[in-house]
């Protein structure tokens, strides 16, 4: 079965070409379509006109007879789903990670070193060394490292490490000199904390080597730049990555100016895969670039940028999410605020005037609770409309505030596979009560919230099957553990595939246009190898992936992969 797939995919390809006449109509048939669409969930067979429009949906005899002229696909006993959406990724961290080490996985820091090691035999005579991907809660001693653990490998060389969540960076001593030797650094450095961050320190007050959230902008002065042609190269690269694991789409949550402007250039290039919805990194140059033009929509349909993204606190692996009592592991520590509410409001009301999507960043129960008090009060009456303001994670909640979403018509941009990565150590952090209201999807979907589900990538893949899968089942890779990891939170496979299809585009307000298969929405589409809401939930990572389809053209197809 899945060869014939391939094949008729194949053919499909070779029936595409760009010479074709404007007004063909393409009909595919497959085994099933699932739509996304509750006004006609199945269909057997769909047809599309040459702006990759769709035409109609329904059996394959009657669209034959409506269309008799059309280009026939034939998928055989394949599965189309509606093309996947993450809802939260950073594209260009993905694609920065492709000049880093990988570090993820990594069980200690004698295998960090090593990987760094070997990493760095390609790198030219005093290059930084960057990394990103390493946890300190893999390790045996499950403490943050220092520079001390770096420095006998590379006395010399910068080395500069991303935490897998992004919200601490480590260094060694030859990196702590490059930010010392600049005025600012050497202040900060020397004594005290910056604001929305923190800087580990010895008995004796000395840097360890590790910067939580904010405090990495010391670092950041000193990094150089990637090149402007091998930023270039990696994105195409990353972009490859996620047509190749069925996305047709993302919301790329941080886009800074220069980075917007990159894939602008991409879009009109015609070098965009698929479909990015850009939200602006914080009060920056971005925001005034917004607020300046207008929400921003490019005319071939592939990138917008219309929304913002602000964050109220850090991550719980690095103990930066701003928790309403101590951490359990670590009594006095209630993590990091990293904007102060009365400016965090500023930023909310400017951005309402600007006509703009707010979406924050919030893990912990304080964080969270901060996030849906401001947003009461900026959006006062308009509280429970279209606005689709959002708050990213929600991660650790106090049960109580778990309602407010749906009052406040705020949607819950969630991603499951945070649950399973996190579950081993997730309790440590908030003890047993708390635990409650974390990763609680079951929760917010029974409370009538919307949520949209995405991946955080490359904290954790971007690839979408591991999501629909940790959000079935709520085990990890080896089925741990038995039964699922607070199984009352799981969801239905149909609940997780509308969290990564259509839900994920009303979320980015692009309901009218991709996230279901239906008359006058555009032909974006993934041809699977097996039918995903018929599967056991634990085979949901396994799934063929065997063409992805945007504007009813294949942007990818296993058959023809290099």
């Amino acid at each position: 079965m899945r060869r014939r797939a391939r094949l008729v995919v194949l053919c499909a390809l070779c029936a595409l070409g760009a010479a074709a006449p404007k007004a063909d109509v393409h009909l595919l048939t497959a085994a099933r379509i699932h739509t996304s669409d509750p006004a006609l969930p199945q269909a057997r067979a769909m047809a599309w006109d040459a702006h990759g429009r769709i035409l109609g949906l329904g059996e394959p005899e009657a669209l034959s007879r409506e269309y008799p002229r059309a280009r026939r696909i034939d998928l055989g006993d394949a599965t189309v789903v509606p093309g996947l959406i993450d809802a939260h990724a950073h594209l260009l961290g993905l694609a920065f990670g492709l000049v880093s080490a990988d570090l993820a996985g990594a069980r200690s820091k004698q295998d960090i070193v090593q990987r760094l090691q070997a990493f760095a035999r390609d790198l030219p005579a005093g290059a930084w060394l960057r990394g990103s991907g390493w946890d300190q809660n893999l390790w045996p001693e499950r403490d943050f490292p220092t520079a001390a653990d770096l420095d006998a490998a590379f006395p010399d060389r910068p080395v500069w490490l991303v935490r897998v969540d992004g919200h601490a960076t480590w260094v060694n001593t030859a990196a702590l000199r490059a930010a010392a030797a600049r005025p600012e650094g050497a202040a900060l450095l020397a004594a005290g904390q910056p604001d929305g961050g923190r800087i580990l320190r010895d008995a004796a007050g000395r840097p360890t080597g590790v910067f939580i959230d904010g405090a990495d902008a010391i670092m950041q002065a000193v990094l150089p730049p990637i090149r402007p042609e091998e930023r270039d190269a990696v994105l195409e690269r990353a972009l490859r990555r996620a047509v190749s694991l069925g996305l047709t789409g993302l919301h790329d949550m941080g886009t800074s100016l220069a980075d917007f402007e990159q894939l602008r250039r991409f879009a009109d290039e015609g070098r965009l895969p698929l479909r990015i919805d850009a939200y602006a990194d914080g009060d920056a140059e971005a925001l005034a670039w917004l607020c300046e033009h207008g929400a921003y929509r490019h005319d071939g349909g592939r990138l917008r940028m219309q929304g913002l993204k602000l964050l109220i606190d850090g991550a719980l692996g690095s103990r930066g999410a701003a928790l309403a009592e101590d951490y359990s592991d670590d009594p006095g520590n209630r993590g990091l605020v990293l904007i102060e509410p009365v400016r965090f409001e500023a930023v909310l009301r400017r951005a309402r005037g600007c006509g703009l999507q707010v979406a924050t960043h919030a893990i912990g129960d304080r964080g969270n609770r901060l996030v849906l008090d401001a947003y009461a009060r900026v959006l006062g009456d308009a509280a429970g409309g279209d606005h689709r303001w959002r708050v990213e994670h929600a991660q650790v909640m106090a049960p109580g505030d778990i309602p407010r979403f749906a009052a406040l018509g705020v949607i819950a941009s969630m991603q499951p596979t945070h649950a399973t990565s996190d579950m081993p150590w997730a309790e440590d952090r908030v003890g047993p009560v708390r635990i409650a209201g974390a990763y609680a999807w079951r929760r917010f979907a029974d409370a009538g919230v919307r949520l949209a589900l995405g991946s955080d990538f490359p904290v954790e893949s971007p690839d979408p099957r591991l999501g629909l899968r940790a959000a079935v089942t709520r085990q990890d890779a080896d089925g741990h553990p038995p039964g699922g990891w607070h199984p009352d939170q799981r969801l239905s496979a149909a609940d997780a595939l509308r969290g990564f299809t259509a839900d994920a585009a009303w979320a980015g307000r692009d309901e009218a246009d991709i996230g279901r298969l239906a008359p006058g929405l555009r032909a974006d589409f993934v041809v699977l190898a097996q039918d995903p809401l018929a599967v056991p939930g634990e085979d949901l990572d396994t799934l063929g992936i065997l063409s992805t389809w945007v504007d009813g053209v294949p942007v990818y197809d296993t058959a023809t992969a290099d």
